[in-house]
């Protein structure tokens, strides 16, 4: 019975790590439940047994591939809990940044595809997983802009840095490595060096919004009238009167 179980998760990872690498590859629509079966040294009845159908299978996979992804490169980057808010978020995006450019993360690439030719089928599933991360980013960075700060200008600030991880991603994707001497691509090779940038120019960015939050709830003072005003004479008046 024991060997049995084990058969049957063996069957279901080799699957998963087969329908990750093949839709990787080529995407929902082009991967074939055929191929994926061959690659895994299954039969599609295997696949109908674990998974029901290729939707499901294409799911899984991703959710897999997240997972391992997540678990390579732990998103608190290494840094304690107790760390500075700056601190913190230097390890999560540097987390981000490795975990998003490692060649074998499949979860990167199959989203790539996704977006490429959209399915529908990994909204609810990247939306669970994905939460508890945006999450977490959020959190230093609200205590970075501080009190008075709201949740809009949290939420830009969050996709503002998350945005300039993600976009270097993709051009790493379709820019190659210039050997001739003269580099003009915006691809990114020393990731921890971008990482340090990112920090450094979002936490500037960020001190801005905190300072224009702070004049905005400053008490406005009145400036006092010169002596001959039309303010002053009717006040004068009035007080003649």
């Amino acid at each position: 019975m024991k060997i049995m179980r084990q058969d049957t998760a063996r069957t279901r990872k080799s699957l998963l790590m087969a329908a990750s690498e093949i839709f990787a590859e080529k995407g929902f629509r082009d991967a074939t439940i055929a191929e994926i079966s061959k690659r895994a040294g299954t039969n599609g009845a295997a696949i109908n047994y674990h998974f029901g159908n290729k939707e499901t299978l294409y799911r899984e996979a991703w959710r897999q591939s997240f997972r391992d992804s997540i678990k390579a490169h732990p998103p608190d980057g290494g840094v304690d809990l107790n760390a500075p808010p700056e601190q913190r978020l230097k390890g999560q995006v540097a987390a981000l940044l490795r975990r998003i450019t490692d060649s074998d993360n499949k979860e990167f690439l199959i989203v790539n595809k996704e977006l490429a030719n959209p399915t529908g089928l990994l909204e609810e599933v990247m939306q669970e997983e994905m939460r508890p991360l945006r999450r977490r980013i959020m959190t230093p960075v609200r205590e970075i802009l501080g009190p008075g700060k709201s949740e809009t200008e949290v939420r830009f600030c969050t996709l503002s840095i998350v945005s300039q991880c993600v976009i270097p991603a993709f051009t790493n994707m379709v820019e190659k490595p210039e050997t001739d001497g003269e580099n003009e691509s915006l691809r990114i090779d020393d990731i921890e060096a971008y990482a340090e940038h990112v920090v450094v120019f979002s936490l500037a960015g960020m001190g801005a919004i905190r300072g224009s939050t702070q004049k905005r709830s400053a008490p406005q003072r009145s400036r006092p009238r010169a002596p001959g005003s039309p303010e002053n004479n009717s006040r004068k008046t009035r007080r003649a009167r």
